[in-house]
């Protein structure tokens, strides 16, 4: 696959119930105009969206990605998606990738202003080459969210715990990770807790306990993060969520940046202060991440 394939998909009711929903998709170039200028996704930013890796056209942790969209549709007062059509959706677009690494996108959006009904569709494209962060590591600095860690219970409007369209702080703060020697970031709130990477969840190790940041005020549940516990805790390792004060960060033995297409990646700095990496784990971690999984 050299080009992008894209799916229009009908959105049917959540409730709706039958076997095939293949009358609901419609194939487009996705090298043509598709969206109408008054697409609310381009022009607010109005939508939520997933990234589910595929391997040799295995999409994995689908069902996961979908529960995911449906809590971000959820919060955002979106229609909540049909989880077997989206799924029916999902499957056409993975027989589309070719063998190795792909990468399949839902978008779902509010639609056209004013309009009655949710835009949706379905892209697959070959993913980037990650296997030199997967080997080498990134280096990371910390940033200053804006808000303490409480703040999603308290202003719910703000969307913290959805995966919006409205990326532009995430790539800015890579941005600024940049342009102070980094090539990413961790965010941490402003009451001293470490939060997320801008696209990848944080997972880090102290003797053999492995710790992510509790999934709230506004952290995502991460699928890739969900996979590497399995992992783990197969291998006898206890894994586990808890608030993280950034001043643990220095004396971790070992972190990595995990997410859908990337993988797991070491972190080798944070704020330059280096950090152990343990080549081996890694290795067996992306080996794992890279066999098909549901």
């Amino acid at each position: 696959m050299t080009q992008r394939f894209a799916l229009i998909i009908d959105p049917v009711h959540a409730d709706e119930e039958r076997a095939d929903y293949a009358d609901t998709f419609t194939v487009v170039d996705a090298t043509a105009p598709a969206l109408s200028v008054g697409e609310l996704s381009t022009q607010r930013g109005d939508g939520v969206f997933e990234s589910i890796g595929v391997i040799n056209g295995h999409a994995q942790e689908v069902i996961a990605h979908l529960e995911r969209l449906a809590n971000s549709a959820h919060l955002c007062d979106l229609p909540v998606p049909h989880q077997e059509q989206w799924r029916q959706a999902v499957a056409v677009a993975a027989a589309e990738c070719p063998p190795g690494e792909a990468v399949i996108k839902l978008i779902l959006s509010r639609g056209v202003e004013h309009g009655p009904t949710p835009t949706a569709w379905v892209t697959a494209a070959p993913a980037s080459d990650f296997s030199r962060v997967r080997s080498e590591g990134v280096r990371v600095v910390t940033l200053d969210r804006g808000y303490d860690l409480d703040v999603a219970e308290r202003a719910p409007w703000l969307l913290l715990g959805a995966k919006t369209l409205s990326y532009a702080v995430n790539m800015a703060a890579l941005r600024e990770a940049r342009r102070r020697g980094a090539e990413d970031a961790i965010f941490l709130s402003t009451d001293g807790f470490v939060l997320e990477a801008p696209t990848a969840s944080l997972i880090l190790r102290f003797g053999d306990r492995f710790v992510t940041p509790a999934p709230a005020g506004g952290i995502l549940h991460g699928t890739t993060q969900l996979s590497v516990y399995e992992y783990l805790s197969g291998r006898g390792f206890e894994t586990g969520y808890d608030r993280i004060p950034a001043t643990d960060l220095p004396s971790a033995d070992a972190a990595w940046l995990v997410s859908s297409l990337r993988l797991a990646a070491p972190i080798t700095a944070i704020d330059a202060h280096p950090i152990p990496t343990v080549p081996a784990l890694t290795s067996d971690l992306n080996h794992y991440l890279l066999s098909p999984r549901d």
